[in-house]
């Protein structure tokens, strides 16, 4: 077990926090789930930054650093989508954990013929990656009506074209083995 397996980890015993924080009936509820997204969000980029740095990457950190990511975006999308009940939420919502579902098996399928590098994060994703946070932790922040709640679904709908862009990319980049057996 090393520091960023350990961050990976972290991610993962927030998410009950996150849930729990949101839930509360106080005043600072919400902005108590954006600080824990936050931290989250933080250790997401810096588990990977000390894992190549310290030469500390293992497989059970390879293995779950990109559930631990993806679990903690659908559970706060999924508490978004309840608290703004809405389609406006919900569409790009679902748009960015439906991708995740997609890219995630991709991921796999290409692993198990030898190619995942063929599907590596581009440069596309990470700018999603990126967009999709900080609208997240923003729509976590701020009650709906504000101009800053505002600002995070228009950041959240920037994250879900992004999301789809990347998606095309890395099918594109699969489709030689995907349509072989076709």
């Amino acid at each position: 077990m090393n520091i960023p397996n350990i961050l990976t980890l972290l991610r993962i015993v927030f998410i009950p926090l996150l849930v729990a924080a949101f839930y509360l009936p106080y005043w600072w509820s919400y902005s108590c789930a954006a600080g824990l997204f936050g931290i989250a969000a933080v250790t997401d980029w810096f588990d990977g930054y000390l894992a190549r740095r310290w030469n500390q990457s293992t497989p059970f950190g390879a293995f779950l650093d990109p559930v631990a990511d993806k679990l903690m975006v659908a559970v706060a999308l999924g508490l978004l989508i309840e608290r703004y009940d809405s389609a406006l939420m919900t569409l790009p919502a679902l748009v960015i954990i439906g991708r995740e579902i997609v890219i995630s098996a991709l991921r796999e399928w290409m692993a198990e013929l030898g190619k995942r590098a063929n599907v590596a994060v581009s440069m596309v994703g990470k700018l999603k990656t990126t967009m999709q946070m900080v609208s997240i932790f923003t729509l976590l922040a701020f009650p709906i009506g504000t101009v800053y709640a505002q600002l995070g679904v228009v950041m959240l709908y920037v994250a879900a074209i992004l999301t789809l862009w990347s998606m095309f990319s890395y099918l594109r980049a699969a489709w030689p083995e995907l349509t072989r057996s076709i």
